[in-house]
């Protein structure tokens, strides 16, 4: 495909019209800002930089980068096993599986790829390598998409303005990239998690007494 062409498929799956519901949940940032550990933008900031670096964003790319790497159904089902093990949480699961399930529909139906249901990353790596899609161009604009729809739950939770938001996006865009050229060799065997206030904040969730999101 044309440069062109890779690109603007990858900004259809990432923009906020694809329909995977992603709006939907807020990845524990709700019971975050619920507790007041977010209460403005540079909180906002620290904590996704956490996610991002330490938690679900870095091992999100080392699956997607598996899923691009998977030659058939049987793989993608054993990465897929590794992407749900490493859930921290039952709203963790539902998130990725839900996203992912609604990823792989859509995809099939649209572009006629061959799309098992697996887990959000996996689910969308595997469909960049049968499109032939670049594999840091889709990682760095999955991460983006990440960061961007929590920020979109924060401005209506905090609240915060639309210009803070996006300031905040910003700063993190480089972040994106760089964790992008930092899994470049990572493995399965590489995943870990240490992002744990955003893990308990996923968890406690399910408990919070007014909720609008879904995790």
């Amino acid at each position: 495909m044309p440069i062109e062409h890779d690109t603007l498929t990858l900004a259809q799956w990432f923009t906020p019209s694809y329909p995977l519901g992603a709006f939907a949940y807020s990845h524990g940032l709700e019971t975050a800002i619920a507790g007041g550990q977010i209460d403005n933008a540079a909180s906002l900031q620290a904590w996704l930089r956490d996610v991002l670096v330490h938690g679900s964003g870095r091992n999100d790319c080392i699956l997607l980068r598996a899923g691009f790497d998977c030659e058939g159904p049987e793989a993608l089902a054993d990465v897929d096993a590794h992407a749900r093990a490493f859930a921290a949480s039952a709203e963790r699961l539902a998130e990725t599986n839900v996203q992912g399930d609604a990823f792989a529909r859509t995809t099939q139906a649209i572009w006629g790829t061959a799309m098992p249901p697996a887990c959000h990353p996996v689910a969308v790596g595997y469909a960049a390598a049968q499109l032939c899609l670049p594999l840091t161009l889709t990682a760095q604009m999955y991460l983006q998409s990440f960061a961007s729809n929590l920020v979109s739950a924060a401005v209506r939770l905090v609240p915060l303005g639309q210009t803070e938001g996006q300031a905040v996006l910003a700063a993190l865009t480089p972040l994106c990239r760089e964790i992008v050229q930092d899994t470049g060799n990572a493995t399965l065997g590489d995943l870990a998690g240490s992002a744990f206030m955003s893990d308990i904040a996923a968890m406690r969730h399910e408990t919070l007494e007014h909720r609008i999101f879904r995790s």
